[in-house]
């Protein structure tokens, strides 16, 4: 199922979006919104698949503040102006609807943003929002994922680091459960890494990392012991 929220001033558009994805099998509109601020709120509780994006808006152009995300969310921009279709298109967009579009047309963006997800989940790296760039880092790279609280910080085999605007649960919602553990509120593993369990310590190449009472049995069933 996409989770997907609406963010535009005009709130009949919000209303049409509404109707259209009742409509639209394999998608659940959580939410809409007229103000960018309050969506970006929700955004940092509740991480989403889909945002469907109006352009020209009060406070901040609806590219900029797509720009701006942190979380590795899809967008349609919704809008009543075609030159920005450009710009859409340069930051990944999954579609551009010129308003008034029909139901057909708003069904066609969807169906390529499950064509496209159903693509993704076949690749071999995670894409993240950080530093105002999209990051795609292959999940071999990845020595250990820590918790930050709002933020996230990816360890790479190169040394080096990378610090994003997520939640836990919205990242490892992007690995695979074959690959990946969470063994901590603060730690996510690749399970190859993991070397032995002492005193209730996991022991990494370099690191040693507590295992927490939540996840314990987890990581039983995952390694055969604990």
């Amino acid at each position: 199922m996409i989770k997907a929220i609406a963010i535009d001033d005009e709130i009949l558009a919000l209303k049409i979006i509404e109707t259209f994805a009742s409509k639209v099998e394999g998608i659940n509109l959580e939410k809409t919104f007229h103000k960018q601020s309050d969506a970006e709120k929700y955004l940092r509780k509740f991480p989403v698949d889909l945002i469907f994006m109006d352009i020209q808006m009060p406070n901040k152009n609806g590219l900029d503040f797509y720009k701006s995300l942190s979380q590795d969310v899809k967008v349609i921009f919704t809008t009543a102006f075609s030159e920005y279709a450009v710009d859409a298109f340069d930051v990944n967009a999954i579609d551009y609807l010129v308003k008034p579009f029909s139901f057909d047309r708003f069904q066609k963006a969807v169906e390529k943003l499950a064509l496209k997800s159903s693509t993704e989940l076949q690749s071999q790296h995670l894409l993240i929002r950080a530093d105002y760039k999209l990051h795609k880092i292959e999940f071999e790279d990845i020595k250990l994922i820590e918790g930050l609280d709002d933020y996230i910080q990816i360890h790479l085999k190169n040394a080096s680091k990378i610090t994003a605007r997520s939640s836990m649960k919205n990242i490892v919602a992007k690995l695979p459960e074959k690959d990946f553990i969470r063994v901590h509120r603060s730690y996510i593993l690749p399970i190859k890494a993991i070397k032995g369990i002492v005193n209730k310590n996991i022991h990494l190449e370099d690191f040693i990392i507590p295992v927490g009472e939540t996840y314990k049995d987890d990581l039983k069933k995952i390694i055969g012991y604990y």
